[in-house]
């Protein structure tokens, strides 16, 4: 598993935060997904959104995707250890 600060498939590599804004994104956010041969371009497990402000730098906007990833990428790993997760395909299932 791997947790990158965008919304994959947008903004991949370095720098994502960085990117969105300068690509005038209104919102990005966070991924965390299973790791494959590629740049983060692994199937999708869980994703949450961060608004992007007007007023935004990329330590502001940084700050704001990291609250979320602390949040989403322990909820993933539990997904993951409780067995609830299920890849078919490059989908993600998650198993209730």
């Amino acid at each position: 598993m791997n947790i990158h600060p965008s919304l994959l498939p947008s903004f991949p590599g370095v720098d994502a935060q960085k990117q969105a804004l300068e690509h005038g994104a209104k919102i990005t956010g966070c991924t965390v997904h299973f790791v494959d041969e590629g740049m983060d371009t692994g199937p999708i497990i869980l994703q949450a959104s961060v608004p992007v402000k007007g007023n935004d730098t990329v330590e502001a906007l940084s700050t704001r995707i990291l609250e979320q990833e602390h949040r989403l990428y322990p909820e993933a790993v539990r997904l993951f250890v409780e067995g609830k997760l299920m890849l078919d395909g490059r989908r993600v299932k998650i198993l209730l």
